[in-house]
């Protein structure tokens, strides 16, 4: 190896990085890509200090989509002229002493989001605290103004302008003024029920015209009183229709909430709302739970609708595992999760036959015409007695009561009528059976009006839920392999697999070390047939990694159990007799889960009597 020449000049040599000290802007600017990445986070935080001061009554403005103006005006505490400029200090909080970072009783509590959105914007601070007079101070891109007097009853307004203006390329990132205007709404629609004794108000003052977009008054009563009213206005009434309540304690843990039907499901996770002590979170432990919960009941690709909290001691979660606090981490998961899933389980099965009111409303809507015209009823014009000739001769026509039902029906409709058949059972949810049309749809009345139950989409799900029954009675059989077969997993992953092997057992899957990062499968489940090991154990490690337990092995036994269910129920094209289809009924009524079919579609169609009168201009 040739000496270096000392002397050569070290200009030439590579550079050495030199450690530096960032200035108090730079700093903010950074704190700001973590916590402020939109208009809707910059709401957020804003409106979270506001509930922190004990606001009762919130109210946010905001144009351009957030990008212009955010305006925050709340009924708080407020703050002195001496706390003003400290509360744009960095981690300068009102919200802990720092002693204990997981005793929080609070939505915020990390001291940056004032002085992020100060760094970034045009920030102007309005606040009277009792006692004081009010105050204001003005930041523009981190540099403050003084303090100065100012006209304010009380609380605090918060003013946000040119949001970015100091951090030009991240303007570029942002979506249009329409798609960042819904995401602040969705924000305050997610606060509103963590709080539904606080009233909100959302208004969009583009242009100078005030137009409001989301307003929820306080409730009052107690907790459910009050929450029921607040889901009322912020996910209609329609959920509230088709939502059961939950709660139920498993120490040292609290659900509580509402969770919609199954056949009540939304094609993305928009109608899922998750808190942990009254934080909105989107923690994916969670959101995996509520879908396991309802993973029996729904196809792939729709999701369930609720509205969940989960109550704990603060010092068994850690809140402070995410800059804008939307993920959590608790010290035991795996109790959380359980909970969510048996909860929610228990509540579906406890539905029974029960399906959504939104089933019939859009049974109703296929058959009103797109267009009505006027229509004009015999019965609507002045009454005259009918010809006596013309009476009798209807009469004549008339068919006689006595042979209700024997008339052929028309063509290309089948139709069994048992006008006579258990009329006592129309006082039972699902009626008494009168046809069956098609060969395929069971008519039945009931007190207030008619049902029509898909007679094969029904007996599946009867049939599903018996198997269910004799497989958790006598348990799962297992195939043991003639050979076991060997996985090579690695160290790590056959630990964590290893460490699961006694549930797994349950299910009929027998695991053992074979040394290094290898297992041996000594049996699968029977009732899988010829299984691909190593498939299967990847799927079981994806979920182990990612929620703390599998849900795999069940999820495929599940299918099993269903796609026998569907090849031995009662196939379209069969006649039924009356016994037979009240049969049906009656077992639909003592079974969990028989709204929806395995596929998650309803099994049947309830329609009230009004409604089928309004069809029909009766009313």
């Amino acid at each position: 190896m040739p000496a270096i020449d000392p002397n050569i000049s070290t200009a030439l040599a590579p550079s050495r990085p030199v450690i530096r000290q960032l200035d108090e802007a730079a700093i903010n600017r950074i704190a700001a890509g973590e916590v402020v990445e939109r208009p809707a986070s910059a709401v957020k935080e804003l409106v979270e200090n506001a509930l922190d001061a004990g606001a009762k009554r919130v109210v946010v403005e905001i144009a351009n989509g957030g990008k212009v103006l955010i305006r925050v005006t709340d009924d708080g505490c407020g703050m002195s002229a001496e706390e003003l400029p400290l509360a744009l200090a960095r981690h300068a909080t009102s919200k802990i002493d720092g002693s204990d970072l997981l005793d929080i009783h609070s939505f915020g509590f990390r001291g940056e989001a004032l002085p992020s959105l100060g760094a970034v914007g045009r920030l102007t601070l309005t606040s009277r605290a009792a006692g004081h007079d009010a105050a204001r101070l003005k930041v523009e891109g981190g540099r403050p103004t003084p303090v100065v007097p100012a006209a304010l009853r009380g609380g605090t307004v918060v003013e946000l302008r040119d949001l970015f203006y100091a951090t030009p390329a991240r303007l570029k990132f942002l979506r249009s003024d329409r798609a960042e205007t819904q995401a602040v709404t969705e924000v305050i629609r997610r606060l509103a029920l963590a709080e539904p004794f606080v009233s909100f108000e959302l208004r969009d003052v583009s242009g100078g015209e005030g137009r409001e977009l989301f307003r929820a008054e306080a409730g009052s009563g107690d907790l459910f009183d009050a929450l029921h009213a607040r889901l009322r206005a912020v996910l209609g009434r329609d959920f509230i229709d088709n939502a059961l309540k939950i709660e139920v304690t498993r120490e040292p843990l609290t659900l509580t909430g509402f969770a919609a039907l199954p056949t009540y499901s939304r094609g993305a996770t928009v109608a899922q709302f998750l808190y942990v002590n009254g934080r909105p979170v989107r923690d994916k432990l969670l959101f995996g739970a509520l879908q396991a919960a309802y993973s029996d009941v729904l196809p792939r690709g729709r999701y369930p609708a609720a509205v969940l909290f989960l109550d704990c001691d603060p010092q068994l979660v850690d809140v402070n595992v995410h800059p804008a606090k939307a993920e959590v981490r608790f010290r035991d998961p795996a109790a959380a999760r359980g909970l969510i899933v048996s909860a929610l389980r228990q509540a579906l099965a406890g539905a029974g036959h029960r399906a959504s009111t939104t089933v019939a409303d859009a049974t109703l809507n296929a058959l009103r015409p797109e267009t009505a015209p006027p229509r004009v009823y015999q019965m609507d014009f002045a009454s005259r007695p009918a010809p006596v000739a013309l009476s009798r001769a209807y009469e004549a026509q008339a068919p006689d009561p006595g042979m209700a039902g024997l008339a052929e029906p028309a063509a290309g409709v089948s139709a069994r009528v048992e006008p006579n058949s258990s009329p006592d059972a129309v006082h039972l949810p699902l009626g008494a059976a009168r046809a069956q049309v098609h060969e395929n749809y069971i008519i039945a009345q009931t007190e207030t009006g008619l049902v029509i139950v898909d007679q094969h989409a029904a007996h599946e799900r009867l049939v599903y839920e018996r198997l269910k029954r004799q497989m958790a009675g006598h348990g799962i059989a297992a195939q043991a392999l003639l050979i076991p077969e060997i996985v090579e997993i690695g160290p790590q992953a056959a630990a964590r697999l290893l460490a699961a092997a006694p549930e797994l057992e349950r299910y009929g899957l027998s695991l053992e070390a074979f040394g290094g990062g290898a297992v041996a499968v000594q049996a699968t489940p029977a009732i899988l047939g010829q299984v691909d090991c190593k498939a299967l154990l990847s799927d079981i490690l994806d979920e182990l990694e990612d929620q703390g337990e599998s849900a795999a092995l069940q999820s495929r036994i599940d299918a099993i159990l269903s796609r026998m269910a569907c090849h031995g129920s009662i196939r379209s094209g069969r006649q039924m007799r009356a016994d037979e289809m009240n049969a049906l009924l009656r077992e639909m009524e003592a079974t969990p889960l028989s709204g929806q079919c395995n596929h998650g579609r309803p099994t049947y169609v309830e329609l009230k009597l009004s409604d089928i009168e309004r069809l029909f201009g009766r009313t």
